[in-house]
């Protein structure tokens, strides 16, 4: 399937989307950028950000409120990031490949072990085959809860999506990105709902063509208007001062006006 999808992160949105029997073929084309822990910035796995975006999609048609269904997405969310951290200990691209993929030389040496070493030599591809099931085993487990949730539930990866003219669905499915993905506090799951967003947008005008990704201007572009406005920082629990415990607590910060520059910027960026 990675050789397929060529992406990890568009190849997990496949696994989950078919095993859940709702293959979504330009929302997993858009997932493209997250490969490299987004756009090869070394942050969290692609194959995390490709499955959440699954999760959310089988929580929308699962619950009938789009509250419960973004409640859902975020609990299962952090059931999957822990079923990949069993395995690595840790959810960043650079620390499981050994390789700054910023770089020329890092990509470079990535590159000549996934494929002229061959791809079963790829940490990538074992952790991708080891992965698979535990991440289909978490994510439906935990789907089939129910949640109590109030009007007020907010995930910041929706309401970007909602600022940049998306449907209901589409800020269901990326809902779980919240806080971090899955409030993990790592990096902006509002900045990668952002550039899926933009990416899927992108595909549905291009249906026959995979989105640019090495030189993709408006990535960039909203890459670099994220950094400004975070002064350089990309972690959600730097730019937010605390790590979220729960869904409740991410709501609350998004009420009281938490993150609502930066949502603005995300959400009104200038997309070709």
């Amino acid at each position: 399937m990675l050789k397929e999808c060529r992406t990890c992160s568009r190849t997990f949105a496949t696994i989950l989307n078919r095993q859940f029997g709702h293959p979504r073929v330009p929302e997993e084309k858009a997932m493209n950028l997250m490969a490299g822990g987004i756009l090869n910035q070394g942050y969290q796995c692609g194959m995390l950000w490709g499955a959440t975006l699954a999760v959310g999609a089988e929580s929308f048609r699962r619950n009938e409120k789009a509250a419960d269904a973004i409640a859902v997405a975020v609990l299962a969310t952090r059931h999957v990031v822990q079923s990949f951290l069993n395995l690595t200990e840790t959810m960043n691209c650079r620390e499981i490949i050994g390789y700054d993929l910023t770089t020329l030389s890092g990509m470079a040496k990535f590159m000549i072990k996934t494929t002229i070493k061959g791809n079963e030599n790829s940490r990538c591809f074992n952790l991708a085959e080891a992965w698979a099931p535990a991440a289909i085993d978490a994510a439906t487990e935990m789907l089939e809860q129910k949640a109590e949730t109030k009007n007020e539930t907010k995930s910041c990866a929706s309401e970007v999506v909602r600022q940049m003219g998306g449907s209901q669905e589409e800020m269901v499915m990326v809902a779980g990105f919240a806080g971090g993905l899955g409030l993990y506090g790592g990096a902006c799951g509002a900045l990668s709902a952002a550039l899926w967003k933009n990416t899927l947008d992108w595909c549905r005008k291009n249906p026959d063509e995979d989105p640019p990704y090495f030189n993709n201007k408006t990535a960039r572009r909203i890459l670099k208007s994220f950094k400004a406005e975070t002064k350089g920082k990309m972690r959600c629990n730097e730019i937010c001062g605390q790590c979220f415990k729960d869904l409740g607590a991410h709501s609350d910060y998004l009420n009281q006006g938490g993150c609502k520059s930066l949502l603005g910027v995300l959400g009104g960026s200038v997309h070709d």
